[in-house]
């Protein structure tokens, strides 16, 4: 796992191949992130299925709770097949665009 702080946010790489590993390591490391806008990058080469990846939907809640955003890079994935709770999108720029809407909204009250 690769952790990169850029200026709005924290960017989180899966750099393993197996996403229990990577859950794993990270489900131990998210209290660091607690205040953080975080983005989750995973590479096409890692091995899982969509029932994976709702193990974040109890976080992206929490993020959501706390005034952060919570977003998944995923090429692979089509966000139509998970609940508006989570944002997975297909670029790093376009979860960069989630940040900012989702700001824009918390101050506008939404």
């Amino acid at each position: 796992m690769k952790i990169d702080k850029k200026d709005s946010y924290t960017l989180v790489k899966s750099e393993n191949k197996e996403f229990t590993e990577f859950y794993n390591i990270f489900s131990k490391k998210i209290s660091d992130f607690e205040k953080e806008h975080l983005v989750i990058y995973f590479s096409e080469k890692i091995n899982t299925d969509n029932k994976e990846f709702l193990l974040f939907l109890e976080i992206a809640k929490q993020k959501k709770e706390n005034g952060t955003s919570f977003v998944i890079v995923s090429t692979y994935l089509n966000s139509d097949d998970f609940s508006e709770s989570i944002n997975i999108v297909p670029t790093l720029l376009e979860a960069e665009d989630i940040i900012e809407m989702e700001a824009i909204e918390r101050e506008l009250g939404f």
